[in-house]
């Protein structure tokens, strides 16, 4: 398979990481995972160990909260065998890149901070030569968070998602564990 960038959206529990790792498995055989979670609390790190049990064992793992494009550039020169790249998921890490800016960030602010994110992994994915595929939660569908935070979560989180899957060869709507396609350039 050639270069491809495939954007995994859905909701909370919606099947998104599942079929990503499915998908990942019929693509490629060198897989890099990108993790962006944290363990903040005892239930993450359970659903930590959880994603971490699902993976083959063969995969690379790199874990990266923040900087991931970055990240991302140094395993792929240090495993230049890789052929597939699984990021997952851009979810965590917008929540990773918002949790560190002031109380009183502005939508312009928080909204900036992520995109800097987005525009390295779109940096790093432009000189790459093998698929990527990029899961994330649409959080646009629910109600209107009652605070600050969760709106600014919400609004730039949308916006960086917007931005993937314009760049996106493919993108993937998950309902219910079912893939509905959304965007293919095939």
């Amino acid at each position: 398979m050639g270069k491809q960038l495939t954007l995994i959206l859905g909701g909370a529990r919606s099947g998104k990481s599942t079929y990503a790792e499915r998908l990942a498995g019929e693509r490629g055989h060198h897989i890099l995972y990108v993790a962006t979670a944290q363990a903040w609390d005892g239930e993450m790190a359970e659903r930590i160990a959880n994603h971490r049990a699902q993976r083959p064992p063969a995969w690379q793992t790199v874990e990266a909260p923040t900087a991931v494009g970055s990240a991302i550039a140094q395993a792929l020169q240090a495993q230049p065998h890789t052929d597939l790249l699984l990021l997952d998921c851009l979810t965590l890490l917008a929540s990773n890149v918002l949790i560190t800016l002031p109380e009183d960030a502005t939508e312009m602010t928080a909204t900036a901070a992520l995109m800097a994110e987005i525009d390295g992994l779109l940096a790093v994915y432009a000189v790459s030569n093998i698929p990527w595929i990029v899961v994330s939660n649409e959080v646009g569908l629910g109600i209107v968070p009652p605070y600050p935070l969760g709106r600014l979560y919400r609004d730039a989180l949308g916006r960086a998602n917007q931005r993937l899957a314009a760049a996106a060869d493919e993108v993937l709507f998950l309902v219910a564990g079912l893939p509905m396609v959304v965007k293919n350039r095939s």
